[in-house]
């Protein structure tokens, strides 16, 4: 079991953790070199407006625009020669950035996300050419008092996200999506914060990572997957590095291996800084910018873009920096900067080109309402199927702070029963409990330490507790739980394992008076944490994921000894990443399925062939599906899968897994409803 981290960036401890990180860099303002002087080579024309905020570089298949945010002027488009070719109304626009290959109307599109403080709004539009049009459902809200936008292209998914920064310190994460009307909208993934105001933010996509300006307080790195920690690193600050005071603006120069840079504009100091993103954003050197020809250096260089991508006149790309005082943009050759630093150009990369992930998505069409605890919380379900009315279906599902709760298939709370921290949980049915066929549920009590046995009284849709008393489990700390019916002999077993190394096996019996009792019948030994397991009735088999090493196979028979085979090794699948933690089994019949495993580490679920050989078929993930509101599956616990009809949409059953992180928006954390037929699509599975 592991605990996730916590969901938000807390501003205080981020702040105190990051400036711990460039205490060690206080040379580094020593060792600032401004005597290098790089002369622009071009210069746009002036705003209409005399107002410049932003800019950024739109590539096309001739080169390439250049996109100012022009205030009350709205957007404006320039040439690389500086002339300007265009202007759309866009309210007072203060940040824009452009992303490339979203599919509209089935059209990989180019779009422009922009900030308006007007009505402090995003705002999008389509470019083609230098045309800019407006393809926003409406001008999005955001709430509070915007600064600027940089957009993430998500290698897992191929989702757009925007971030918004603000004056009160927030970095707002939005998810860009195409609804019904085939309008762009967007809705809120995560708010982080910071102390004070952030008014510039670039994303490196491929990294996926993002840098943002605190005002004042210096340059922080996280993680833009929404779906991940942020793991806020403060990079360079005024007081410990190479910073003087205010940035100005950021941008990212990719060429590759050894030729990755980030580049700062400290305006207080009138210069550009240049930080070597191989080398864990090391600040290098600054340089002064001058206008064309030898003209006055600008005073506080301000917004900024860069590209690795050849363009007439610019073979190894070119930095574009906002100037207010001419209020244009300097156009500035990267090897006239790169030269006096001593940087290498790499190899151009184009940003319009995406790697995506080789793992197939799928999403969740059903969510559950979140688990009442905070934090780590939810861990593990099961499902009951409806013999005859499928739809009447029954997940239950653990809040090991609280107790165990039942949902609906549209993810709604039928019960919510508070009865101890119930860490893991299942159910078998056709349990012979005082001559009566039932349905029995157990869980691991960490409270009691003990097997919490209930009956599912399916009429009234409630778990009932029916355990003789406490039943004590022998272990300090009771993690993982499976059952396992043994056909041939109608009896029914349950294992726990601990925070230790041992895995108990009990045998379940009518005790009398409608109780039930555990009666213990063997041990079993791994090398080093387990949680997850699920037993294989027909076959009398029993899969246990060793969290760190990999998944284990083994007999389920009371007697079936200690012998134990490894399905697959973590470390000998390069597509799987510790920990294994959920594990659940796909019935095809006659002994044929799959076996599914939660890798925790990457966020995805492996898929194993029931039957011998037992290979490995590949891997998920579960993305997010905007037009639902229903975010992806992260940082997963527990999971069950099911063969059996569910209802409708789960015809061919389902996976349900615990989500670690729940966003769109941040909540505490639930269970998402994966459908098997779309999991069988993505990875060519048959279904039952």
């Amino acid at each position: 079991m592991t605990s996730p981290l916590a969901r938000r960036l807390s501003a205080g401890a981020a702040l105190a953790w990051g400036l711990t990180m460039v205490s060690g860099c206080a040379s580094a303002q020593d060792a600032v070199d401004t005597s290098a002087t790089v002369a622009a080579r071009r210069a746009t024309e002036a705003t209409a407006t005399g107002q410049i905020a932003s800019t950024t570089l739109v590539l096309d298949g001739q080169g390439g625009h250049i996109l100012s945010a022009a205030g009350l002027g709205g957007l404006e488009v320039y040439g690389l020669d500086g002339t300007r070719l265009g202007q759309v109304a866009a309210g007072e626009a203060v940040g824009l950035d452009v992303g490339y290959g979203f599919m509209l109307a089935g059209q990989p599109t180019t779009v422009v996300a922009a900030v308006d403080i007007s009505q402090n709004t995003l705002r999008l539009f389509r470019m083609d050419g230098t045309v800019l049009t407006e393809v926003g459902a409406r001008a999005i809200p955001l709430g509070f008092a915007a600064e600027n936008v940089c957009l993430f292209h998500n290698s897992l998914d191929g989702a757009l996200y925007a971030f918004v920064v603000g004056d009160g310190g927030e970095i707002d994460q939005q998810l860009i999506y195409a609804d019904a009307n085939g309008r762009l909208d967007a809705r809120q993934v995560r708010r982080l914060n910071v102390i004070s105001t952030v008014k510039q933010c670039v994303v490196d996509s491929a990294a996926s990572t993002v840098y943002a300006s605190e005002e004042t307080v210096g340059i922080w790195r996280f993680t833009a997957d929404p779906e991940a920690f942020a793991a806020p690193v403060l990079i360079d600050s005024p007081r410990f590095g190479a910073l003087t005071e205010e940035v100005g603006g950021l941008a990212l120069y990719d060429g590759g291996e050894g030729a990755r840079w980030l580049l700062a504009s400290d305006a207080s100091a009138g210069r550009i800084n240049v930080y070597d993103r191989t080398k864990d954003d090391a600040y290098v050197r600054s340089v002064l910018v001058s206008g064309p020809d030898g003209g006055d250096v600008l005073g506080e260089p301000g917004p900024m873009a860069a590209t690795s991508r050849p363009m007439p006149g610019f073979a190894n790309g070119l930095i574009l920096v906002t100037d207010e005082d001419g209020a244009n943009v300097k156009v500035v050759s990267f090897a006239d900067l790169a030269s006096p630093l001593g940087l290498a150009a790499g190899a151009p990369t184009d940003p319009r080109v995406h790697n995506d992930s080789p793992v197939p998505t799928v999403t969740a069409t059903v969510e559950t309402a979140a688990v009442a605890s905070f934090g780590d919380a939810a861990d593990d379900p099961a499902i009951w199927a409806h013999p005859t009315d499928p739809a009447q279906s029954l997940i239950v599902a653990t809040d090991k702070k609280g107790g165990l709760f039942l949902y609906d298939m549209q993810g709604h709370v039928v019960q919510d029963l508070r009865d101890g921290k119930m860490n893991n949980v299942d159910l078998r049915e056709g349990f012979n409990l005082n001559g009566e066929r039932v349905v029995l549920v157990t869980a691991s009590d960490r409270t009691n330490r003990s097997i919490a046995i209930y009956r599912l009284d399916t009429a009234s849709r409630r778990l009932i507790a029916v355990a003789d008393g406490v039943q004590d489990t022998g272990l300090a700390d009771p993690y993982g739980l499976c059952m396992y019916r043994e056909l041939a002999t109608d009896r029914t077993y349950v294992f726990i394992n601990g925070d230790d190394t041992r895995l108990r096996q009990w045998e379940l019996v009518d005790a009398g008076n409608g109780k039930v009792r555990a009666n213990f019948v063997r041990e079993l030994t791994f090398g080093s944490q387990t949680e997850g397991c699920v037993a294989d009735d027909d076959n009398g088999v029993l899969y246990v994921a060793e969290e760190d090493i990999g998944l284990w196979r083994m007999s389920a028979h009371a007697d079936g000894g200690t012998d134990m085979a490894m399905v697959q090794a973590i470390a000998d699948n390069p597509a799987v990443k510790d920990d294994y933690e959920g594990v659940g089994l796909y019935d095809l019949g006659n002994g044929r399925g799959y076996v599914v495993v939660s890798s925790q580490g990457n966020d995805t679920y492996a898929v194993y062939r029931r039957e011998a050989p037992q290979e490995y078929l590949g891997s998920f993930a579960v993305a997010a599906d905007p037009l639902r509101g229903i975010d992806g599956i992260s940082e997963t616990d527990g999971l069950e899968v099911t063969s059996r009809n569910l209802g409708p949409g789960f015809e061919q059953g389902a996976m349900v897994a615990q989500d670690g992180r729940n966003v769109l928006p941040v909540e505490n954390q639930n269970y998402k409803y994966v459908p098997w037929s779309a999991i069988a699509e993505a990875l060519d599975l048959e279904t039952r």
